[in-house]
């Protein structure tokens, strides 16, 4: 293997599954690597919100003057999007010896895909000389291969049911698997407004330093700005973060908690704080992009998150027609999903995705049909969301809105030759830039 496409079509052959639960064969591997970090490690999961947080981190410390480097999955275009140093993304070249590192301490271990790419990438972090890392969850929590990394701090952000068929279909279930990624002795930052019960008794079993929003931290909106406090230190007339959408500040919360938590090991001042917050950058979470008519992007894939996007539009204002271009794995909640985008939603345009996992676009819109209450929508089916972005351009009156919502793939499906710049009524989606 010679080049990041050689190495991912050998991680995708390796296992046959591409989810096993477990960590005995990745910890394995991991120890023959001597896989261990000299900085401060954050570790993120939830169900939502994850992204966001990793992402307010990040801009924040750096902001502070801190090396920073982050791991999320998955990426929207490019697999190298799953790991930034000092602020930017890897190059292919920066990844292939942390590749070949889990090749050579393998043995012959059956990993998958996604268990083999995260040890190259937190190889490729253990030897950027780095101040502070950022690890995104992947799936659960206990079981995933980033817990093999005894974080410094745990944060756990909203909780909801998704991936039920391996983490359970109760928010109990769910929270127990989230909960595992929490440590004895260490600060562990729940965001979630109500956690459910298996996440503070387990923190509380373990002896973990447990903050919760709403005893330990707490944050107030205001029309142009707001406010947070907590254990020792209070921040007030900060800006909104740069990220759009209402739970925002659930995010930012939790952010700022944790770096209160770590203050004594990398500390932040007040206008590192409202720089970072300022500057944070994260395509595809309610992302607007410019031109007309309006064009929101957004990863929104499971009941929580898209209600949280259906509310973002609401306060958008009104719009002649609102356009969706949708696609989606087909294990998700569909029915919930087209649900709660129904009533906001005048003409859809479902897509199909490159992936055997997803649900076809004719299978989308045989959902819809059987549950809509919008008399006179409309629906089209199309190969790729670049084609149903392009049919909803064309249709689109300079006043419209344009969602473009689901699977990552759906997003990264219209980002991969940058962000669209729409001109009302063309059929082609001309500049991107």
């Amino acid at each position: 293997m010679k080049t990041l496409d050689d190495w991912l079509a050998h991680c995708e052959r390796l296992h046959p599954n591409a989810i096993d639960m477990g960590l005995e064969r990745v910890r394995a591997v991991a120890e023959r690597m001597a896989l261990a970090f000299d900085c401060p490690v954050f570790s993120v999961a939830g169900t939502n919100g994850k992204g966001s947080t990793c992402a307010m981190l990040e801009a924040i410390l750096q902001e502070a003057g801190f090396r920073t480097g982050v791991y999320t999955s998955p990426h929207l275009v490019h697999f190298e999007e799953r790991c930034r140093v000092r602020g930017a993304p890897v190059t292919a070249a920066d990844l292939l010896p942390g590749f070949e590192a889990v090749e050579a301490a393998r043995a012959g271990a059956t990993l998958t895909y996604f268990e083999f790419t995260t040890l190259a990438i937190l190889h490729t972090l253990a030897r950027a000389g780095l101040d502070a890392v950022i690890l995104e969850v992947g799936l659960g929590g206990r079981l995933d291969a980033v817990n093999l990394i005894d974080a410094d701090c745990a944060i756990i952000t909203s909780i909801d049911v998704d991936h039920a068929e391996l983490l359970g279909d109760t928010r109990e279930a769910i929270g127990r698997e989230k909960a595992g990624i929490l440590r004895a002795g260490r600060p562990a930052i729940v965001s979630d407004p109500v956690p459910p019960h298996s996440v503070t008794e387990h923190a509380e079993a373990i002896g973990a330093d447990l903050w919760l929003l709403g005893r330990d931290y707490n944050y107030a909106g205001e029309p142009q700005q707001w406010a947070w406090a907590g254990r020792g230190r209070r921040y007030s007339g900060l800006a909104y973060p740069a990220l759009r959408g209402a739970n925002q500040l659930i995010n930012a919360a939790g952010a700022l908690a944790a770096l209160e938590a770590m203050r004594q090991r990398l500390p932040v001042t007040a206008q590192a704080v409202r720089n970072g917050f300022a500057l944070i950058e994260l395509p595809g979470r309610f992302q607007v992009a410019p031109g007309r008519p309006s064009l929101v992007l957004d990863v929104a894939h499971n009941p929580h998150s898209v209600a949280a996007l259906a509310h973002n539009l609401e306060i958008m204002g009104r719009y002649p027609t609102t356009h969706a271009v949708f696609g989606a794995m087909a294990d998700k909640d569909l029915a919930a999903l087209l649900a709660r985008m129904d009533p906001l939603v005048d003409i859809w345009y479902f897509t199909d995705l490159p992936t055997p996992r997803a649900a076809s676009g004719a299978a989308l819109q045989a959902v819809w049909k059987g549950l809509t209450q919008h008399p006179g929508a409309a629906a089209a089916l199309f190969a790729t969301p670049a084609d149903a972005l392009r049919e909803a351009a064309a249709n689109a009156g300079p006043a419209d809105r344009i969602v473009v919502f689901g699977s990552f793939y759906t997003v990264g499906g219209v980002l991969e030759q940058g962000v669209p710049r729409l001109q009302a009524g063309q059929p082609s989606l001309g500049a991107r830039g």
